[in-house]
Protein backbone atom coordinates (compact mmCIF):
# COMPACT_ATOMS: atom_id res chain seq x y z
CA UNK A 1 0.00 0.00 0.00
CA UNK A 2 2.99 2.31 0.65
CA UNK A 3 4.08 2.01 -2.88
CA UNK A 4 0.58 3.42 -4.32
CA UNK A 5 1.13 7.46 -3.82
CA UNK A 6 5.05 6.97 -5.56
CA UNK A 7 3.62 4.67 -8.26
CA UNK A 8 1.21 7.71 -8.74
CA UNK A 9 3.91 10.56 -8.77
CA UNK A 10 5.36 8.29 -11.33
CA UNK A 11 2.80 8.41 -13.59
CA UNK A 12 1.67 11.91 -12.43
CA UNK A 13 5.42 13.18 -13.74
CA UNK A 14 5.04 11.10 -16.96
CA UNK A 15 2.06 12.86 -18.14
CA UNK A 16 2.99 16.20 -16.81
CA UNK A 17 6.37 15.72 -19.49
CA UNK A 18 4.04 14.00 -22.21
CA UNK A 19 1.82 17.01 -22.12
CA UNK A 20 5.20 19.47 -22.33
CA UNK A 21 6.44 17.96 -25.06
CA UNK A 22 3.11 17.93 -27.06
CA UNK A 23 2.89 21.53 -26.47
CA UNK A 24 6.43 22.35 -26.95
CA UNK A 25 5.39 20.98 -30.40
CA UNK A 26 2.79 22.49 -31.02
CA UNK A 27 4.62 26.05 -30.28
CA UNK A 28 7.59 25.07 -32.32
CA UNK A 29 5.25 24.43 -35.47
CA UNK A 30 3.52 27.89 -35.01
CA UNK A 31 6.16 30.14 -33.96
CA UNK A 32 9.28 28.59 -35.40
CA UNK A 33 11.04 29.31 -38.64
CA UNK A 34 8.75 26.91 -39.94
CA UNK A 35 5.37 27.86 -39.93
CA UNK A 36 2.28 26.15 -40.69
CA UNK A 37 1.31 28.01 -43.95
CA UNK A 38 -1.73 27.02 -45.29
CA UNK A 39 -1.31 25.24 -49.27
CA UNK A 40 -2.45 27.07 -52.09
CA UNK A 41 -6.01 26.43 -53.64
CA UNK A 42 -4.42 27.26 -57.08
CA UNK A 43 -2.46 23.59 -57.21
CA UNK A 44 -4.38 21.75 -59.77
CA UNK A 45 -6.24 24.72 -61.39
CA UNK A 46 -5.89 26.55 -64.45
CA UNK A 47 -2.77 29.93 -64.14
CA UNK A 48 -4.84 33.19 -63.28
CA UNK A 49 -5.04 34.97 -66.14
CA UNK A 50 -5.31 38.46 -65.25
CA UNK A 51 -2.82 41.09 -67.21
CA UNK A 52 0.27 42.27 -65.32
CA UNK A 53 2.70 45.44 -65.70
CA UNK A 54 5.73 45.24 -67.14
CA UNK A 55 8.29 47.04 -64.70
CA UNK A 56 9.71 49.23 -67.47
CA UNK A 57 6.16 50.56 -68.97
CA UNK A 58 6.25 49.06 -72.36
CA UNK A 59 3.15 47.37 -71.54
CA UNK A 60 1.57 44.12 -70.18
CA UNK A 61 1.64 40.42 -69.70
CA UNK A 62 -0.08 37.53 -68.94
CA UNK A 63 0.95 34.19 -67.18
CA UNK A 64 -0.97 32.58 -69.75
CA UNK A 65 1.14 34.35 -72.53
CA UNK A 66 3.73 31.74 -71.87
CA UNK A 67 1.46 28.88 -72.64
CA UNK A 68 4.22 25.58 -73.61
CA UNK A 69 7.05 26.59 -71.33
CA UNK A 70 7.09 26.05 -67.75
CA UNK A 71 7.54 28.93 -65.53
CA UNK A 72 8.12 30.39 -62.36
CA UNK A 73 6.19 33.52 -60.99
CA UNK A 74 8.29 34.84 -58.12
CA UNK A 75 6.63 37.22 -55.77
CA UNK A 76 9.35 40.03 -54.49
CA UNK A 77 10.06 43.36 -53.13
CA UNK A 78 12.57 45.32 -51.76
CA UNK A 79 11.61 45.93 -48.43
CA UNK A 80 11.90 41.61 -47.78
CA UNK A 81 14.76 40.36 -46.30
CA UNK A 82 13.71 36.51 -47.66
CA UNK A 83 13.94 38.08 -51.58
CA UNK A 84 17.01 39.18 -51.20
CA UNK A 85 18.26 36.09 -49.62
CA UNK A 86 16.82 34.24 -52.72
CA UNK A 87 17.56 36.35 -55.19
CA UNK A 88 21.10 34.92 -56.58
CA UNK A 89 19.42 31.58 -57.00
CA UNK A 90 16.73 32.70 -59.63
CA UNK A 91 19.26 34.90 -61.86
CA UNK A 92 21.41 31.54 -61.47
CA UNK A 93 18.15 28.93 -62.35
CA UNK A 94 16.53 31.60 -64.83
CA UNK A 95 19.94 31.30 -66.79
CA UNK A 96 20.57 27.95 -66.31
CA UNK A 97 16.82 27.03 -67.92
CA UNK A 98 16.99 29.73 -70.28
CA UNK A 99 17.24 26.84 -72.98
CA UNK A 100 14.81 24.56 -71.60
CA UNK A 101 11.78 26.47 -72.52
CA UNK A 102 11.26 27.68 -68.70
CA UNK A 103 10.14 31.71 -68.08
CA UNK A 104 10.95 33.41 -64.84
CA UNK A 105 8.25 35.91 -63.62
CA UNK A 106 8.96 38.17 -60.82
CA UNK A 107 6.19 40.13 -59.86
CA UNK A 108 7.16 42.78 -57.50
CA UNK A 109 4.61 43.58 -54.93
CA UNK A 110 3.66 46.47 -52.06
CA UNK A 111 7.19 48.14 -53.19
CA UNK A 112 7.70 52.08 -54.54
CA UNK A 113 9.14 51.56 -58.15
CA UNK A 114 12.07 53.13 -56.96
CA UNK A 115 13.16 51.15 -54.19
CA UNK A 116 12.34 47.70 -56.93
CA UNK A 117 14.78 49.18 -59.56
CA UNK A 118 17.71 49.83 -56.69
CA UNK A 119 17.33 46.69 -55.23
CA UNK A 120 17.65 45.15 -58.93
CA UNK A 121 20.86 47.49 -59.50
CA UNK A 122 22.56 46.65 -56.63
CA UNK A 123 21.57 42.40 -56.72
CA UNK A 124 21.41 42.01 -60.46
CA UNK A 125 18.41 41.69 -63.42
CA UNK A 126 18.99 38.03 -65.14
CA UNK A 127 18.50 38.97 -69.20
CA UNK A 128 15.68 36.32 -69.14
CA UNK A 129 13.52 37.10 -66.76
CA UNK A 130 10.65 39.30 -67.12
CA UNK A 131 10.19 41.98 -64.39
CA UNK A 132 6.77 42.67 -63.63
CA UNK A 133 4.91 45.21 -61.38
CA UNK A 134 1.46 44.58 -58.98
CA UNK A 135 0.42 47.69 -59.02
CA UNK A 136 -2.96 47.06 -57.43
CA UNK A 137 -2.15 43.68 -55.82
CA UNK A 138 -4.97 42.17 -57.87
CA UNK A 139 -2.81 39.14 -59.48
CA UNK A 140 -1.41 38.70 -55.36
CA UNK A 141 -5.00 38.46 -54.38
CA UNK A 142 -5.76 35.72 -57.63
CA UNK A 143 -2.65 33.78 -56.34
CA UNK A 144 -3.38 33.63 -52.94
CA UNK A 145 -0.47 35.35 -51.67
CA UNK A 146 0.11 35.11 -47.81
CA UNK A 147 3.06 37.17 -47.27
CA UNK A 148 6.81 37.31 -49.35
CA UNK A 149 8.81 35.53 -50.83
CA UNK A 150 6.40 33.14 -52.31
CA UNK A 151 7.14 31.22 -55.63
CA UNK A 152 4.47 29.30 -57.93
CA UNK A 153 5.47 26.79 -60.48
CA UNK A 154 3.21 26.29 -63.70
CA UNK A 155 3.34 23.46 -66.02
CA UNK A 156 3.90 23.72 -69.45
CA UNK A 157 -0.11 23.04 -70.22
CA UNK A 158 -0.89 26.19 -67.80
CA UNK A 159 -1.58 24.23 -64.39
CA UNK A 160 -0.37 25.56 -61.41
CA UNK A 161 1.71 22.61 -59.65
CA UNK A 162 3.53 23.88 -56.93
CA UNK A 163 4.09 26.53 -54.43
CA UNK A 164 7.38 27.75 -52.24
CA UNK A 165 6.43 29.79 -49.63
CA UNK A 166 9.89 31.33 -47.82
CA UNK A 167 13.11 31.57 -49.91
CA UNK A 168 14.24 29.27 -52.72
CA UNK A 169 17.82 27.81 -53.11
CA UNK A 170 19.30 27.22 -56.51
CA UNK A 171 19.17 23.62 -55.41
CA UNK A 172 15.45 23.60 -54.40
CA UNK A 173 14.45 25.73 -57.82
CA UNK A 174 16.55 22.76 -59.91
CA UNK A 175 15.19 20.13 -58.02
CA UNK A 176 11.69 21.62 -58.46
CA UNK A 177 11.94 22.46 -62.21
CA UNK A 178 13.40 19.30 -62.67
CA UNK A 179 10.35 17.17 -61.38
CA UNK A 180 7.81 19.44 -63.65
CA UNK A 181 10.25 18.23 -66.90
CA UNK A 182 9.39 14.84 -65.71
CA UNK A 183 6.22 15.11 -65.47
CA UNK A 184 6.40 14.22 -61.40
CA UNK A 185 4.04 15.92 -58.84
CA UNK A 186 5.73 18.82 -56.82
CA UNK A 187 3.05 20.45 -53.91
CA UNK A 188 3.64 23.00 -51.31
CA UNK A 189 7.25 23.50 -49.80
CA UNK A 190 7.66 25.67 -46.82
CA UNK A 191 11.47 26.71 -46.53
CA UNK A 192 10.65 29.72 -43.59
CA UNK A 193 9.39 32.41 -43.07
CA UNK A 194 7.08 34.77 -45.54
CA UNK A 195 7.14 38.56 -44.39
CA UNK A 196 4.53 40.87 -44.69
CA UNK A 197 4.63 44.58 -44.89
Amino acid sequence: MSDQPGSRMVWVAVAGGFVFVVVAVIFAGRFGSDPSISSSPLIGKPVPTSEIALMDGTGDVSVEDFDGDIRVVNYWASWCLGCRTEHAALLSAASDYADFDVTFIAINYQDSPSNAEAFLDELGRSPVTIYTVDEDSRTAFQWGVLGLPETFFVDRDGIVVGKVSGPVTLGLLTQTIDKIILGESIGDIETGEVENR
